[in-house]
């Protein structure tokens, strides 16, 4: 009967699932797409026909069946897989109105729930209410309804949350919106055990008390739906809230009505007076409301003959009263309020409630995936492996033997002490490192790794120069189309202002770097000529023949570099017996130092051989397997596995502590150690050249090591930084792609609504791909990503969600 309204359906509109879903699987998860053909082919199945669209009962299951499998498709995938659903408004109040599309299968699960409930509704409002079997199951439905209803906002629109914002929310899914519709579809459930109840001849009391509870609920939808943004409340037809308005009064008036026919009952005259007052205020309210707003014929029809019924017993009752009774009659606020009662709930199908109540195991789809919340955090404690490796366990290594070569090279050690102990020839430490910058070709491998970093800054530098070409070119189409056809729409400077900040700080970071490749460059130079004296050769002390001299004659240069000091007769250096004693310990001490060195290096090394072989997938798929089947699986649900496998780790780190303290220990004694030794040598000036030569030769080297590390640190940033802004760019090529099928969107709508203004008796459709246009007063969405959403934070992972928003002309 027309006297009730239904939820329309969210239309929704064809999907690329297989492309999508095939691409995510290929480039975020280790399996192939083909392993999973079935079951997306299966989703693409269970979409078509789970969708809603089509009144019949026998459609809940295939919808229900649908939700479930979404639900357990969220446990695997995350919500947002580059997979873009369109749905109309549900009220859209024309062809053309603009669908929502937001990349989210969350998106897709509440509509589906929204749709769920509109079936039921349309279900409800189907049935023949002029039986008591069909009211009965009318009832049912419509609580039915309230239940979906109740379960979209506990369950689906909170997940729905993060992919919305101000710009792109459906105004059909919103807190507000929903609950109106969930206490609509109450108060007419109740309204149908109130028919019921009349039909059935029940006592004028209880239906005056069921009566007063359908006035309530209506009256609670209409409050709801008034709390929504003005932009939900013009999405509803013309009469929609006058409708709940009408209800609202007529059965408040219905209450006071059936409560006087028992005051008549019951001898208390003015009472009954009273409340049929009452009843005819609120009925002629209600009557006017319908009247003047256009409400359905049915409820005009049934408000007027309450009110006739009303006034005909008013004015008998008056004159019975004033013939014979005389009684008083109260005011209004004298006479008990009626009791409210209510006989119906919000239930939700146990379907909904459970998903796997509904399909068995062996036929979910991605059932045997891994989850992405479990997938996530196998990458998240990779990460942080990395890190706890890098910062805990490598740089930590790197800066305490950093700091034991500083601190021995301001005691000018061991060059002071090879001084002595070789007054002749080059000492074996010098000779290894100078071995090892010849092997390494040093100088070569310098300006090699210099070359490749100017090349990858010039590159990486060019990609960036290329993005803002990208925003620059989408810029002048944007201020050539304005020209052409005003749009309502905010300017390319406007609404890149997100993507030009990145940039900005993308280019400052590349300009600190630029900065340090300098800073490495002019170490180089300055000490180009020292690294390059030890790639000399030694000379051959031991050679005796003329022949082999002459070939090994350039072997002498390096030695010829650091002067011999004051040698006895012997060939030992001149010293006394308590600098012999103090070289010895010194030696000593350096040795056990040169020991805690290499015992730390072992367990860098160790630890990272840790790392490569650690997997933490095999545990992280036993506490998946421990959870709930189908459950939405998050990183956090396995920190506690990630925090027990990086204690792993914990033995290396305390190794480090340890050793750094050893470390000290035996620094502050080589320090005292030194000072003696220093004071017990004779002051030869030809000991002083050669230690400083030695000690000159040994800085060299030092310089060499760490113009070679900041090299390579380097080479691996401006590698990171070529990949992220590779996406980057990536990004504002997507961006200013949907910018410009969003202009040519609105060039053509703007043509078509002037069209249609000059030609009345024409009709012309606008040519939209798939999804049809809204004109509306709100913005919709319509190819164009939200700079201010969170996702733009993650342009180093992948490029951002298309979101989609438009500012139309609504028509009435």
């Amino acid at each position: 009967m027309p006297n009730h309204l239904s939820i329309p359906f969210k239309k929704t509109y064809a999907c690329p699932i297989p492309i999508a879903t095939r691409d995510y699987i290929r480039n975020h998860t280790e399996d192939h797409p083909d392993e999973y053909i079935r079951d997306i082919n299966q989703w693409k199945s269970l979409r078509d026909i789970g969708t809603g669209g089509v009144l019949h009962a026998e459609r809940i299951n295939f919808a229900l069946n649908y939700h479930a499998q979404l639900v357990f498709i969220l446990a695997k995938l995350p919500p947002d897989i580059n997979l873009e659903f369109s749905y109309a408004h549900a009220f859209a109040s024309c062809p053309s109105s603009l669908p929502v599309t937001l990349r989210s299968i969350a998106f897709e699960r509440a509509s589906v729930v929204f749709n769920i409930a509109a079936l039921y509704s349309q279900l409800a409002a189907s049935e023949d209410r002029s039986s008591q079997d069909g009211l009965k199951r009318a009832s049912s439905y419509y609580q039915n309804a309230a239940g979906v209803l109740a379960f979209l906002s506990e369950s689906a629109l909170p997940k729905l949350g993060p992919f919305v914002d101000s710009e792109n929310t459906p105004s059909d899914l919103t807190a507000d919106f929903v609950k109106s519709l969930e206490w609509l579809m109450l108060a007419q459930a109740q309204e149908c055990v109130w028919q019921r109840a009349v039909a059935d001849h029940y006592k004028n009391s209880l239906i005056a008390k069921l009566a007063a509870k359908v006035s309530s609920l209506y009256n609670t939808s209409l409050l709801s739906i008034r709390l929504a943004p003005a932009d939900t409340r013009d999405a509803l037809p013309a009469n929609w809230i006058p409708h709940l308005e009408t209800k609202h009064y007529h059965f408040n008036a219905a209450s006071q009505y059936r409560k006087s026919i028992d005051e008549l009952e019951a001898s208390r005259y003015g009472d009954e007076i009273r409340r049929l007052m009452i009843a005819e205020a609120d009925a002629k309210k209600a009557f006017n409301v319908a009247k003047r707003a256009g409400v359905a014929q049915a409820v005009i029809s049934d408000v007027k003959s309450l009110l006739d019924a009303v006034q005909k017993d008013l004015a008998r009752a008056e004159r019975d009263n004033d013939l014979i009774y005389h009684q008083n009659v109260p005011a209004p606020s004298g006479i008990p309020a009626i009791q409210e009662v209510s006989m119906v709930q919000s239930i939700i199908p146990s379907g909904l409630r459970d998903p796997k109540s509904v399909i068995s195991d062996d036929s979910i789809i991605f059932g045997e995936m891994l989850g992405w919340g479990a997938r996530e955090a196998i990458n998240i404690y990779n990460d942080n492996k990395g890190n706890l490796l890098q910062e805990k366990i490598v740089e930590p290594a790197q800066n305490f033997n950093d700091e034991a070569d500083k601190i021995l090279q301001s005691l000018n050690l061991p060059s002071s002490l090879e001084a002595l102990e070789r007054p002749v020839g080059l000492p074996p430490s010098l000779l290894r490192k100078a071995e090892e910058i010849r092997s390494e070709q040093g100088p070569t491998k310098i300006d090699v790794y210099l070359d490749d970093v100017q090349r990858l800054s010039r590159h990486v530098l060019g990609i960036l120069d290329e993005a803002m070409d990208i925003l620059d070119s989408e810029a002048s189409e944007d201020e050539a189309v304005r020209k052409e056809t005003p749009i309502n729409r905010p300017p390319s400077h406007e609404a890149n202002q997100e993507l030009v900040m990145k940039q900005q700080r993308y280019r400052t970071i590349l300009t600190q770097a630029a900065e340090s490749d300098e800073l490495v460059r002019r170490k180089w130079e300055e000490w180009e000529d020292q690294i390059s004296e030890l790639t000399r050769d030694e000379v051959w002390t031991g050679c005796s023949c003329t022949q082999l001299r002459a070939n090994c004659g350039a072997q002498d240069e390096l030695e010829a570099l650091v002067p011999s000091s004051t040698v006895s007769m012997t060939g030992k250096a001149v010293s006394t017996n308590q600098t012999q004693i103090h070289a010895r310990t010194l030696r000593g001490l350096l040795e056990s130092l040169d020991d805690i060195r290499r015992t730390r290096d072992d367990l860098v090394v160790r630890a990272q051989r840790r790392a490569e072989s650690d997997d933490i997938r095999p545990k992280v798929l036993a506490a998946a397997a421990n959870l709930e089947h189908g459950i939405e699986m998050s990183a956090v649900m396995f920190e506690d596995v990630s925090d027990n496998e990086l204690a792993k780790y914990d033995k290396f780190i305390q190794g480090l502590t340890e050793g750094r303290k050893k470390q000290e220990e035996f620094l502050s004694s080589i320090k005292s150690t030194n000072d003696a030794f220093i004071q017990s040598r004779k002051q030869d000036p030809a000991v002083k050249d050669r230690e400083q030569a030695l000690q000159f030769l040994d800085l060299a080297y030092s310089h060499y090591r760490e113009i070679i590390r900041n090299l390579d640190e380097g080479l691996k940033f401006y590698n990171d930084m070529a990949g992220i802004l590779t996406n980057f760019k990536e990004a504002c090529k997507i961006w200013s792609s949907a910018r410009s099928r969003e202009a040519g969107l609105l060039h053509r709508n703007m043509a078509s609504l002037s069209i249609r203004d000059n030609a009345s008796d024409e009709s012309h459709e606008v040519p939209v791909s798939t999804t049809p246009l809204r004109t509306d007063t709100r913005k919709q969405t319509a190819g164009i990503p939200t700079l201010s959403s969170a996702d733009w934070e993650a342009q180093e992972l992948a490029p951002p969600p298309t979101k989609r928003t438009e500012k139309t002309t609504k028509h009435r």
